[in-house]
């Protein structure tokens, strides 16, 4: 018999259990960062900095069991570069087409912190398996999650790259081995403010957070099995995510079917046997209670030849259909074993299929993003050709304006002016070296007395 583990999986969004806008401003407000609620969205820095000292156990200094995955061992900072990083060409565009000094914005991450309608950042936990599973797994064996949560982060800026990831990091001292995840949703061409600024709501919707849970859940199991040599399955799939094998393209299957069918005919045969015992047994006590005591004794009865092979009849009925109980009992033992073997066939098959739709996921992922990268490159190529086309224009033009000078040099009555201009245009770097001695060579030629060399 094969053993396949069955691991559950979760992955889960940080948010705001208190969705009204007083509620939020509240929290934004005060030193907790969260409101009388559940609250585990980081809403401001304050939060952001209670999640830096709990992920990276800066309240008691035990850091030998945790993995930094990503970033640094400062959320803080990771999180402040990654706002300069993803919105300060945006915050510094919008801020030169502000006439008032009040409407700019000095610093993006201190906006964003003071901000009541919208979260700093995000925090995703991922864990496969729970603490029934990881208490009996050594330590060796649990370290070996952290190529597999390494998957994950790459899955995820795959499946969402408008979320950017400042910090991952894995925690092997609690129940179960999990990894914390912290990043910045990134909405883009935004018609009021900076063109980019920070947008939860826009990046994880409840349908897309769905859709992102169940791509996930596959590619975590593949990756686990992948690396663990193991055929695992997830536990508590969602409606519409099992995949049913068909039984028919099985090798045995008719053979099967054939012994399913010939042991029903054996069932019905009991069947009709055991109704006619039913109608006998009444019968026979009809005959049992009816006998008459024989002459001269008590305790014998006298029993005629009718009611005999009546009797005999009914013991033969009752010992065939106990051996058809016996056939069927030793059927219902075959049929359970058939049971347990299709369930376990089950299981690897969904594994395989499991495994098979993560590889397809990651396939589609980089196909579109392949696709992603020949858009741009073609965008890139035909503002390339653009340029050019623009490069050449101004490149016409300045060689028109230096034959232009030269022209003036040698004919023109103002020669010392535009010696004088060509001289300036050099000191100023509007002409280089090679035009200037260009210009000044055209002139040698015509004059064996350089003045330019004053």
């Amino acid at each position: 018999m094969i053993f396949i583990s069955e691991l559950a999986y979760s992955l889960h969004l940080g948010s705001d259990k208190n969705r009204k806008n007083v509620s939020r401003e509240k929290a934004k407000s005060n030193n907790s960062g969260t409101t009388s609620l559940p609250n585990s969205a980081i809403q401001n820095s304050s939060h952001l900095t209670r999640v830096d000292k709990h992920n990276y156990r800066k309240y008691d200094n035990k850091t030998e069991d945790i993995v930094i995955v990503r970033g640094t061992t400062s959320l803080v900072d990771d999180v402040k570069n990654l706002y300069k990083q993803e919105f300060q060409k945006s915050v510094d565009e919008y801020n030169s087409i502000q006439v008032r000094e009040d409407r700019k914005i000095k610093d993006y991450f201190t906006n964003a912190s003071n901000n009541t309608k919208n979260d700093l950042a995000c925090e995703i936990i991922i864990e496969l398996g729970n603490k029934k599973y990881w208490d009996t797994k050594d330590k060796e064996f649990k370290r070996k999650m952290t190529n597999v949560f390494i998957k994950q982060v790459n899955d995820l800026e795959l499946l969402v790259p408008n979320f950017k990831i400042a910090s991952a990091i894995i925690h092997y001292d609690e129940t179960s081995p999990h990894m914390h995840i912290v990043g910045v949703p990134i909405k883009y061409k935004n018609k009021y403010g900076p063109s980019i600024q920070v947008g939860k709501s826009d990046v994880f919707t409840k349908t897309s957070l769905r859709k992102l849970q169940d791509k996930m859940r596959i590619l975590c199991i593949e990756s686990f099995n992948q690396e663990y040599n193991q055929n695992s399955i997830l536990k508590d799939k969602k409606k519409g995510r099992n995949k049913d094998f068909l039984v028919s393209e099985m090798d045995n299957y008719q053979e099967m079917v054939d012994e399913l069918d010939k042991h029903q005919d054996n069932l019905n045969k009991a069947n009709e046997k055991s109704i006619k015992l039913d109608n006998n047994s009444v019968e026979v006590k009809d005959i049992v209670e009816n006998l008459k005591n024989s002459f001269g004794s008590k305790d014998k009865y006298v029993l005629t030849k009718d009611d005999k092979d009546k009797l005999l009849n009914y013991i033969d009925n009752v010992n065939d259909t106990n051996n058809d109980y016996k056939n069927m009992k030793r059927l219902s033992n075959t049929l359970n074993n058939v049971d347990k073997e299709l369930k376990e066939n089950r299981e690897i098959i969904n594994t395989l299929t499991e495994n098979n739709e993560a590889l397809n996921l990651r396939v589609n992922t980089l196909t579109n993003k392949i696709t992603e990268k020949e858009e741009e490159f073609d965008n890139l190529t035909s503002d390339n050709d653009n340029l050019k086309a623009e490069l050449n224009k101004w490149k016409k033009r300045f060689l028109n304006i230096i034959n232009f000078i030269k022209n003036r040099l040698l004919r023109s009555k103002d020669k010392d002016k535009y010696k004088k201009f060509t001289i300036d245009l050099y000191e100023h770097n509007a002409i280089d070296q090679e035009t200037f001695d260009d210009i000044r060579n055209n002139y040698s030629k015509d004059k064996r007395k350089d003045d330019f060399e004053r």
